[in-house]
């Protein structure tokens, strides 16, 4: 059957490399002008009734027979310094821009050994390109981003979660949003191996935190070919790009911890992935008792601008030691807090322009089909649609992680040899 791939101007980047890594690389592809979005309904018409032409012609040419890939390298031989490493390796694509450690055969088997894992054991395919993720091409992407032995299973840990269906990484990886998988790791490992869960969680200083966030990017972009400008279509990106790691604080957590929580006790750790934007501020000096800090809580979450108001799905809230403490102090499990905030978060109907209240009735009719009587739209479905954590160091301020709404967090154990 004769197939033309339509699409935008500012996508056919995306739309080429699907094509090619679903081995049509031949497939016809006709472009019309970008945006389509927040077009009038007659100019939109009038770009796809110019296109018309040169679809019909696409339609009667016979594409030229695909040719088939040669197999890849797994060894090649490269400038061994930092220096001219990175300037090779950001020839090859598969830099993030920062300096990279060169993958020696030593360093390189010395992690592989630290898995327990044979080289060639693949843990699936990467999405956009769906290329094989082998224990080595993991590695080797981990030692890159300066990554030790030590960390090495929870790298794999990581990656098997991005690959489980309800992430949706395809989605993740190359939606114009600002989303990245959030790797969250929790358990006793999380001091064993020297992850930051206190001052700075989220962000630089720490070894362990900061190269396995980046080994998980450097993999979708080096094995699932995520690539910003080619199939990485973020509108502005995001610096989580570059790494986005943080750990649990269990020892001033006032409530079960989030290990626990997430059903892996017995695992000596285990990570969460979310997919998430950048972390929120939630500031809050003033309230000195749980109603005041929840009602702030929820205010920073009702906002217009996030994806989940529309879309839905789960969001992150992550709590300060001095924030739980109070709210712990005043009756508030894990369970009230999710209540609470599913109650309390809520925005106007009236402050949504008409344009967006006729996009959001076409994507989720049940809540704006026709839009609340009341004029007031949650934010959340369910209390089990906020994810609770405890993390970070002294201060009154809490953090918020919109999500991209179509995914849902995983959690796996970290597996040791």
């Amino acid at each position: 059957m004769p197939v033309v791939l339509v699409c935008t101007e500012a996508f056919l980047p995306l739309a080429r490399a699907v094509a090619r890594q679903e081995g049509f690389d031949a497939l016809p592809v006709v472009s019309i002008p970008h945006p389509i979005g927040g077009v009038e309904a007659g100019a939109l018409n009038d770009a796809v009734l110019a296109a018309v032409d040169g679809i019909a012609e696409r339609l009667l040419v016979t594409p030229a027979a695909e040719e088939e890939a040669g197999p890849n390298e797994v060894m090649r031989d490269a400038p061994s310094d930092v220096s001219g490493f990175l300037a090779f390796a950001m020839d090859q694509g598969w830099g993030d821009g920062l300096p990279l450690v060169p993958p020696a055969v030593e360093l390189v088997e010395a992690g592989v050994a630290a898995t327990g894992l044979d080289a060639e054991t693949s843990l699936g395919s990467v999405p956009p390109s769906n290329r094989g993720a082998t224990v080595h091409a993991i590695v080797a992407n981990a030692v890159m981003a300066g990554c030790s032995p030590q960390v090495m299973p929870v790298v794999m840990a990581a990656v098997r979660g991005a690959l489980q269906p309800p992430m949706n990484m395809q989605a993740l990886t190359t939606t114009t949003h600002p989303v990245t998988p959030l790797v969250i790791v929790h358990g006793p490992m999380v001091d064993e191996l020297g992850f930051n869960a206190g001052p700075s969680t989220f962000g630089q200083g720490n070894r362990a935190n900061a190269t396995v966030g980046r080994a998980l990017r450097l993999i979708l972009h080096n094995v699932g070919g995520a690539k910003p400008g080619e199939t990485d279509r973020a509108t502005h990106g995001s610096p989580t790009k570059y790494s986005y790691c943080i750990a649990e604080n269990a020892a001033e957590s006032p409530w079960e911890s989030f290990h626990a929580h997430r059903g892996c006790g017995d695992a000596r750790g285990a990570v969460t992935l979310v997919g998430g934007e950048g972390p929120h501020n939630i500031n809050d000096h003033g309230s000195t008792d749980a109603d005041g800090l929840l009602h702030t809580i929820a205010g920073t979450i009702g906002q217009l601008g996030h994806n989940n108001l529309y879309l839905r799905g789960q969001m992150l809230l992550v709590i300060s030691p001095e924030h739980a403490a109070v709210i712990a102090r005043d009756g508030y499990d894990r369970r009230g807090v999710q209540e609470a905030i599913r109650d309390r978060a809520r925005t106007s109907v009236a402050g949504v322009s008409a344009g967006n209240l006729e996009r959001f009735a076409r994507i989720s009719p049940q809540l704006f089909d026709p839009p609340p009587e009341d004029g007031v739209i949650p934010l959340l479905d369910s209390a089990d649609d906020l994810l609770v954590l405890v993390a970070g160091g002294p201060g009154k301020h809490s953090v918020f992680v919109p999500t991209f709404g179509s995914t849902e967090a995983v959690t796996v154990p970290v597996l040791t040899p």
